[in-house]
């Protein structure tokens, strides 16, 4: 069989790891090397301009012994020109790690530097940073620079983004993207770019020969709407082809008798997650994209799930939105190009450890979701109130705004698209309930004209109402939720499933099976099975979480997303024999503090406080101690809001560029709301196109759902033909380090979470972190009254610390899963009634939650016996006369009336005995007169035998 080229794709790692600023009278100089500082390169920025931005960037690589030598000639010919004799010519600044961007006020520009970072998580061989610290340097020189009086404050006002809090970086992987969209390969890529590169020929061909050999099916325009938010339009004349071949960082199935090509990609990393993107702007053009690294804003956090030794990395990543951002009453709703407040995309990695090569590895993911409810509605804080009035600023009988959202939403995730709205519905004074009517009518309105197959699914749960009532559980309704939402759009699963699911298929996951469709023509066909089994599975669509802030409800519906996901990817993995975990685990009590972390840092960045109302709070577990705190996190909250948010929100837009003070009028401090600056159309500016009312969509979905559109057309922003060993894709070496002395205390690995050392209790044999652990304390009365409907739950459980609501209501999933029927849709759920909203709780099972007693202690316990009753009763007894209350007019001996409670002195056999006198001891009788006989046989001789004695005597000489 002749044999065909084949491509595989490898990673770029970031060149430029390690840097030093150099500075000059005239001339500021970059120095920029690898981790091994063995490759070098220089950035030339010139201090004699007072406002333009003056960069040179040679884009040639240096060795060490070559930047010495420049260095030393910049010096002397400094030295020489200026007539610097005791100082040198260039004197070294600051030493960073990275360039976080430029930025200009009202004078020159300065320059921000990394010059801290800290690990917080591996993903395989590649390493995310969190900046720790930064230094803002001015670029002119003192001599030319132009003084305003302004600078400072905007200075001042800029450095209120505290960049070493929850920004994150990486040299080698892409944090803007998923895991899946990081692993999945290119599929376009430039015609250009194509003809440039060219692999060796196959067996049997000729040299000449394009060896990508593409269809000319393959060759499409490249249109700029295809990736309008992820990328940069491509002009028309640029053609993209399809590439044949390519081996996704997921498998490793290779012929021998094919070659392969290696080429080395970088992602375009997606706009709405680059936090410094107006800081790069006015160099991305210009320099190397070695110097170029995006920096995140969210949350990091990874822990390590150790079975029986193996570990597993549990890593949760949160990507803010850099659109329409701001604080929580001053960004509300959505602006006109669809962009949401507060939209924030978490995805759960979890991973085997032990394979860290993404090539062989087996990695999964599950993406989630949460944003504010995309219409145009407000609130008035000129009012200082708890809770300032719901308002709607514009109607849009369309559903213009919030269709330009979903169809981003389908552009990036696919179908379908899951809401699960958290609004409160029934109130006696309305106001969120207005907002849960408005959402409801936007998902009618959207869905008439989307095909059926595709249609936005809507689910609607007040947690503020189930949690008051008694027999409700707000974790086992979301448990199931989270359950059918999961059926519906899968996890990512890097590698095939393992050859014993498909000997004992589980029914939990029989309908993710077509989750891994590569083409809407495979979707439900028998080819999908085939690329389930060589590909593994991908996540087609998201689910959408929101309430009014989108912090605390959502948060706890989040991590009951997260805790479901879980148990499918440990399930995916080979870890768990079905799908299902326990709330007790110390795995998902790891899980729990993770999302409550999560949702700590979110809050805080949107909010101004932590959060108020936690999982604990909804699954009833919480301390009566957690009130006092939560009612501080209120204060804190409303002082925040009330006071600190305008000046956040104004360093916010001049952070990312929404406000350019050489270009306005007078200062941002003064401008009463920067509602202008947000909303285009409200300044005029209308779009270059619009849409028909009744196709909300772009015409392209249709042509790859279920599967994303960015993911199917795949393009890169940079690819390079490497050698298999080339240093700068050789992750191994940029991970470890064999050549560098390393001390295990120091590394991160050690220092991470564990579920052993951290979670598991000291007094346990059992290591596995999915067996239930109780808590001390709790009565298993209180746990067994919610599982009956009918039953009553205590007054106040959160004063007395127990839990009303099972902690293990997700073992109710295990048996709601399995009754669930396969067609079940999640639908239009405002419409349903409080009946039926009960009648889909989970039915528990109660021998699921108490195993019988011959389980746990291996015997039934039974009632005492009559002597240890008439015991426990003296004893009882005892204790009362010694230790209980003093009782008023009873009889007694004192004049007082009062009688004293009895006093029992315990009392030797030798209790007055002293050095001066002994009382004897007292001998009974017996014990005499046995003394006396031994004493007269000692002085008389034998004694004749008793009469007992000689009536024995004789009755044994009768039986003789």
């Amino acid at each position: 069989m002749a044999s065909h080229t084949q491509i595989q794709f490898l990673p770029i790692i970031n060149g430029l790891q390690k840097m030093a600023l150099y500075e000059t009278k005239a001339r500021l100089y970059l120095i920029g090397s690898n981790n091994t500082q063995t490759k070098f390169r220089v950035l030339k920025i010139d201090r004699t301009e007072p406002h333009a931005l003056s960069i040179t960037d040679d884009k040639v690589e240096y060795t060490q012994r070559q930047i010495k030598e420049l260095l030393s000639m910049i010096n002397e010919g400094n030295r020489a020109q200026f007539g610097q004799r005791q100082m040198s010519g260039l004197a070294r600044t600051v030493s960073a790690f990275g360039i976080v961007g430029f930025i200009r006020f009202l004078e020159g520009y300065y320059i921000i530097l990394v010059t801290k970072r800290r690990k917080v998580a591996v993903i395989g061989l590649h390493t995310i940073y969190k900046v720790e610290d930064t230094t803002m340097i001015y670029i002119p020189h003192e001599s030319v620079r132009k003084q305003s009086d302004d600078e400072s404050k905007y200075v001042r006002l800029f450095q209120n983004i505290d960049l070493s809090s929850n920004f994150y970086f990486s040299y080698s992987y892409d944090l803007t993207h998923s895991l899946q969209y990081n692993m999945s390969p290119p599929t376009e890529i430039p015609h250009d770019v194509l003809l440039s590169f060219k692999g060796p020929p196959a067996e049997g061909e000729d040299e000449n020969t394009d060896s990508f050999s593409n269809s000319s099916s393959g060759t499409k325009e490249a249109s700029g709407s295809r990736n309008k938010d992820n990328s940069d339009e491509s002009p028309p004349s640029k053609k993209k082809e399809k590439v044949k071949g390519c081996i996704p960082e997921g498998t490793n199935s290779t012929k021998k008798s094919s070659s392969t090509i290696y080429y080395g990609v970088r992602n375009k990393p997606h706009k709405k997650f680059i936090w410094n993107g107006y800081l790069l702007k006015p160099v991305e053009d210009i320099l190397h994209p070695a110097w170029i690294l995006p920096i995140t804003h969210g949350f990091v956090a990874q822990s390590n799930i150790s079975v029986y030794g193996r570990s597993f990395y549990l890593t949760l990543i949160a990507r803010r939105s850099c659109c329409y951002a701001g604080t929580r009453f001053l960004k509300r709703g959505a602006n006109y190009e669809g962009e949401v407040a507060n939209e924030v995309e978490t995805e759960q990695l979890v991973f085997d450890a032990h394979v860290p090569s993404l090539l062989s590895g087996r990695y999964t993911s599950f993406v989630q979701i949460r944003g504010s409810i995309p219409c145009h509605w407000s609130q008035d804080v000129s009012k200082m109130v708890p809770k300032p009035p719901i308002a709607f600023d514009v109607l849009e009988p369309y559903a213009d705004t919030a269709g330009k959202h979903f169809n981003e939403l389908l552009r990036r995730f696919g179908s379908p698209i899951v809401v699960l709205n958290l609004v409160k519905r029934r109130e006696r004074r309305p106001h969120e309930s207005i907002l849960n009517a408005e959402y409801c009518r936007l998902i009618r309105q959207l869905n008439i004209t989307l095909p059926q197959s595709h249609r936005i699914q809507y689910v609607a749960v007040d947690m503020a109402r189930i949690n008051k009532q008694k027999e409700e559980n707000v974790m086992s309704r979301l448990t199931d939720i989270s359950y059918r939402a999961l059926k519906k759009t899968g996890i990512f699963q890097s590698a095939p499933p393992y050859y014993s699911h498909h000997l004992n298929p589980n029914i939990h996951v029989r309908h993710m099976e077509k989750t891994s469709t590569q083409g809407k023509q495979d979707f439900g066909s028998h080819k999908t099975n085939e690329l389930v089994e060589r590909r593994g599975r991908k996540q087609t669509g998201v689910v959408r979480v929101n309430c009014v802030d989108c912090l605390d409800r959502t948060n706890t519906a989040q991590f009951c997303l997260g805790k479901c996901a879980l148990a499918f990817q440990l399930y995916a993995l080979g870890v768990l024999e079905k799908p299902s975990l326990e709330f007790d685990s110390d795995c998902v009590r790891m899980l729990e503090e993770m999302y409550e972390d999560h949702g700590d840092t979110l809050a805080l960045q949107y909010g101004g406080s932590q959060l108020v109302h936690r999982i604990k709070t909804y699954r009833r577990t919480a301390p009566w101690t957690s009130q006092g705190n939560d009612i501080m996190q209120t204060l804190s909250r409303y002082y925040s809001n009330t006071f600190s948010d305008t000046e956040k929100q104004n360093a916010i837009n001049l952070f990312l560029g929404v406000y350019h003070p050489w270009d306005a009028s007078f200062p941002i401090w003064e401008l009463q709301s920067d509602y202008l600056l947000h909303h285009s159309l409200a300044r005029g500016i209308r779009p270059c196109h619009l849409k028909s009312t009744s196709q909300w969509w772009d015409s392209d979905l249709m042509e790859t759902l279920p599967v994303p559109v960015e993911e199917a057309r795949k393009s890169v922003a940079l690819l390079i033909p490497v050698e298999k060993h080339e240093p700068k894709v050789d992750l191994y070496l940029d991970h470890y380090r064999p050549t560098e002395f390393c001390v295990l205390s120091e590394l991160f690995s050690y220092h991470m979470s564990h579920s052993v050392r951290d979670y598991m209790p000291n007094f346990t044999t059992d290591e596995s972190p999915f067996n239930v652990r109780r808590r001390p304390g709790k009565r298993q009365e209180e746990l067994s009254r919610t599982v009956n409907s009918g039953s009553s739950s205590p007054k106040n459980p959160n004063m007395t610390g127990q839990a009303s609501t099972s902690s293990t209501a997700s073992s109710g999933t295990s048996s709601t899963e399995s009754e669930a029927s396969d067609e079940d849709e999640l639908s239009i759920a405002s419409t349903v009634s409080d009946e039926e909203e009960d009648s889909t709780a989970p039915t528990l099972s109660l021998v699921s939650f108490f195993p019988p007693m011959t389980d746990t202690y291996g015997d039934y316990l039974h009632e005492p016996s009559r002597t240890d009753n008439a015991t426990y009763k003296r004893f009882e007894h005892i204790y009362k006369s010694t230790s209980g209350p003093v009782q008023k007019n009873s009889v007694c001996s004192g004049s007082s009336g009062v009688s004293a409670p009895l006093v029992f002195i315990q009392r030797s056999s030798f209790c007055l005995d002293s050095t001066v006198e002994t009382d004897p001891p007292t001998v009974p009788r017996r014990s005499r007169e046995l003394y006396s006989s031994y004493i007269a046989k000692a002085a008389k001789g034998p004694q004749p035998p008793a009469n007992r004695d000689l009536l024995m005597y004789r009755k044994f000489a009768s039986f003789a």
